[in-house]
């Protein structure tokens, strides 16, 4: 077996697309976000279809593992329902489209509703897939169980001649790890940290609250590194994360050595005030950037966040004020560096950004314009650092 693991970030612009690839062949696919424009030649945002079925093509796959939706804003899903396969219809399958093994959805997504205004067409597709699957009880883990759901649930079963708890094995609770994934088999695990009953069993849904978050956690021989998978969530909801993990015993469910930080470098991940010059986290999110290890790194997942007079008056993400925030804390627990999908290797042709995760501890791999890779770490991983 292959001893390392792979996290991949893809530059598409202020979005999300991250790939994990475990060392024994496993893909698990963090968010679709492919842009139209992207397949022109003069934009920096990289061509995600192609890029992902070239990746898949040179290992003979046509299919991933997981996809895991975090939630259904457009960055999040733009594109997927006609590049995956979806099983509820003939119409979407077929025709060089990408499999999806197990399809894992926040229950939001399975609940939404709204005019057609207020909701894009992709995303009522992503709902039928999802109740499809989960009516069938097939290739489909659902997190978070509220009441809202199973009220819909319940009687579909009732009226298949099902008892109501035949597909209690395909929900996942948040402070549980996911089925399907072990340190022992697979040198990985996957602890749900959100979304919680109350984000969809409170009345309206907010797409951002009710979103996944993970902890994950390789393993190489004897030592585990932690990945936080944060989708976009806001600093309210990061505050309810740390508290219940603490409450719960789990605190180092909330260490990092490679951190995807929430929502494109917004500063409503961090407080509610963006602040003049530096957002000032809430206390419990600055405890949690505090929990970054030594040699970690931080991801942005969002266009170039630059140091210019103007942008310190920028209404939408990415905020300079939220980057030296995370600047400042990643700097205190000795982490390496803060980095931009859209930023590197250039803002005028960004490439994936690679992570390599083996014993030595997580590097930095830069793949080249021509295709190449090198390891690009400034220093060696400490000895011991990541026991």
């Amino acid at each position: 077996m292959q001893a390392k693991h792979q996290v991949i970030f893809y530059p598409v612009g202020n979005g999300d697309t991250t790939q994990i690839v475990l060392a024994g062949g496993r893909r698990v696919l963090f968010d679709f976000c492919h842009r139209d424009k992207s397949e022109e030649d003069d934009t920096p945002e990289i061509d995600l279809k192609r890029e992902l079925k070239k990746d898949l093509k040179a290992v003979d796959r046509d299919y991933f593992d997981v996809v895991a939706f975090t939630h259904a804003d457009n960055d999040h899903i733009q594109g997927s329902t006609d590049f995956f396969e979806l099983q509820h219809a003939a119409r979407y399958q077929g025709d060089g489209r990408i499999k999806i093994k197990q399809l894992w959805v926040p229950a939001a997504m399975l609940l939404e509703e709204a005019d057609k205004d207020h909701q894009s067409e992709e995303y009522v597709l992503l709902r039928q897939e999802a109740r499809h699957r989960l009516l069938e009880g097939k290739d489909i883990l659902v997190f978070s169980r509220p009441q809202a759901l199973m009220d819909w649930l319940e009687p579909k079963l009732k009226a298949r001649g099902e008892a109501v708890t035949a597909r209690d094995h395909l929900f996942i609770d948040a402070g549980t790890l996911v089925p399907g994934f072990s340190l022992a088999h697979d040198q990985v695990e996957f602890f749900c940290h959100s979304p919680f009953i109350q984000h969809c069993d409170d009345g309206d849904i907010i797409r951002n609250s009710a979103a996944l978050v993970f902890n994950v956690r390789f393993q190489i021989g004897s030592r585990t590194y932690d990945y936080l998978e944060v989708g976009d969530a806001e600093y309210c909801d990061l505050e309810d994360i740390v508290s219940i993990t603490r409450y719960h015993g789990n605190d180092d469910r909330l260490e990092w050595d490679l951190f995807n930080l929430p929502h494109h470098c917004s500063y409503r991940a961090l407080s509610d005030e963006k602040g003049d010059r530096e957002t000032e986290p809430v206390p419990l999110v600055k405890d949690l950037l505090l929990m970054g290890k030594a040699d970690a790194y931080v991801v942005s997942c969002s266009k170039p966040v630059q140091d210019y007079k103007e942008a310190y008056s920028q209404v939408q993400p990415p905020h300079i004020q939220a980057r030296k925030a995370y600047e400042r804390y990643l700097g205190e627990v000795g982490g390496r560096r803060f980095l931009v999908t859209m930023e590197e290797p250039n803002a005028n042709r960004p490439q994936p950004i690679v992570f390599d995760v083996e014993a030595g501890g997580v590097s930095l791999v830069r793949a080249t314009i021509a295709g190449s890779a090198a390891i690009i770490t400034s220093r060696p991983p400490r000895a011991g650092a990541h026991d």
